[in-house]
Formats: structure tokens, sequence, C-alpha cells
């Protein structure tokens, strides 16, 4: 099982294809873990380098209680496996890890693909009543420590939707969803303490250069509607995408959507 030891953590990750092809870098949602990925990464590396792993607090990898920065941990993954500059594709969190890292270091990025994201310091977006209630659950069970329920919480609003519901959803996504934010629950003793991006990328994503697509689900939250339409219209020459019938994890719900305009995308920017 392969783990680089960085300071503080010990990061599992996975490399699929050929070190010569264009790299990939994926990057998980704060929901899931690389396991998310699974879907497109054959036909991913097919004619890339896919790389992916576990950022602290989810998955495989362990960490101790220490400041971190994610970016440099990303980095850390691909200086390990020799790679100067790669695509990253980033669904939520990992989205927006993505974006931090390509305004920080836009040396090193060749392409960027967001699904489901917003950049760091997005202002706050008023939610509507049921996400409201919906939050105030999910606060309630961390309140009392439960955290298997907090995570499943959080699946049944993130992955499925306000607006839908789980018995109307295809059962093999339903029990994915929920398994690739149960197994996070291991972590939750852990509290390492990210450092934010200084400043952050709200301001800052118009100076992005490097081929940039923005893709959401139609039935995601609606702070995360407001972020895709913030960056599809900021991001210099951004190219945008709605997923049909898909909330937060489309690559989970509609995985040969998600593939195709993928490979669609890469192709026609020679990434």
């Amino acid at each position: 099982m392969p783990h680089l030891d960085v300071p503080g953590a010990s990061l599992y990750y996975e490399a699929h294809g050929h070190v010569s092809k264009p790299a990939l870098l994926l990057i998980h949602a704060g929901i899931a873990n690389l396991r998310m990925w699974d879907p497109q990464v054959p036909a991913l590396a097919a004619d890339h380098y896919v790389i992916r792993f576990d950022t602290r607090g989810f998955g495989q990898t362990s960490t101790e209680d220490v400041e971190f920065s994610n970016r440099a941990d990303a980095l850390a993954v691909l200086d390990h496996l020799g790679v100067a500059r790669a695509t990253l594709i980033g669904c939520s969190r990992g989205g927006s890890i993505a974006i931090d890292l390509t305004v920080e270091h836009p040396h090193r990025v060749a392409g960027l693909v967001t699904i489901g994201s917003g950049p760091s310091g997005f202002p706050a977006t008023e939610l509507t009543d049921v996400e409201d209630a919906r939050f105030d659950e999910i606060d309630r069970a961390f309140e009392a420590q439960d955290w298997h329920r907090q995570a499943r919480l959080e699946a049944a609003l993130w992955d499925f939707g306000p607006l839908r519901r789980e018995e109307d959803l295809d059962p093999e996504f339903v029990s994915t969803a929920y398994a690739l934010n149960r197994v996070n629950v291991i972590h939750a003793a852990e509290n390492p303490v990210s450092l934010p991006l200084d400043p952050p990328a709200f301001d800052r994503v118009v100076d992005i250069t490097v081929p940039t697509l923005v893709t959401v689900g139609e039935y995601d939250i609606s702070e995360v509607l407001a972020q895709y339409e913030y960056l599809v219209s900021t991001v210099p020459e951004a190219s945008g995408c709605v997923f049909r019938d898909a909330a937060h994890l489309p690559n989970l719900e509609q995985p040969a959507d998600v593939e195709r305009v993928l490979l669609g995308w890469l192709t026609e920017n020679n990434l």
C-alpha cells in the first residue's frame, strides 16, 4: 500500500497509467476519499498518468495534530512521483484545494477542473430554509459527537441534494455515497490544522491563465450553484458544464457523462 511520509502525516496515494503520459491529479471531496474516482480512473489512465491521494482526515491517510498545508501535501505527492506539472481535477473541497494550488503555484498546473467547488474566501451565501434545517441537524450530531450519524447526514444532504429523496435515487449510488463518507469516521479524533491560502483565492482567480473547466450538478446546494456561476464568469475563458440529474458527486451519479466531458475537454486543450 503506497504511502508517502510528509511532516506530521503519512499520505496514502495511488498512481495509474504510464509516467510518460500527461499527469492528472485527482483530489476528492470532503464527503468521500480517493475511491470516489474509481469510475473514471480506467478511462483517464489510458492516455494519462493518473494520481490520486487521500487528504488528511480522510481514507487511508493518517496525520498528527499539526499545522499543515493541503497545497504542500499535493505538491509533495507530485514531487515524489517526479511530476513537474499536472492538470488538477478536484471535487467540492478537493476543487477548492485545486484552485488554491493553481493560484499559489501556477507553474505546477497545466489545467484545472472543478466539480461542485468554490474558491477559498467565497462570501457566505444565504441558504434555503430546507438547507438551513439540514445543516442544523448535522451540527447537532457533531455536538453530540455522534460521528456515524454526522457522516450519514452529510452524505444525505450533499450527495443526494436538498431537493431529492433518497428512495427516488439509484440504490447502488446511495450505498456508495454512504460508504465513501463512513470510512472517514475513523479520523474523528484527529485534529490537524489546515493553513489557509493567504490572501484567499476569491479575488485571485482572475489571474488563472491555464485552461479551466468548471462543472456542477444541477441538484447541488444553493451555495455551490452560486460558486459555479462566480467561477464561470470570473476565471478568464473558463468553460462551464452543468450535469443533469446529479447533485454533489456527478462522477458517481452520471459517470459516463462526466467521463465523456473530461476526456473531450482534455483532448480539446491538449492536456
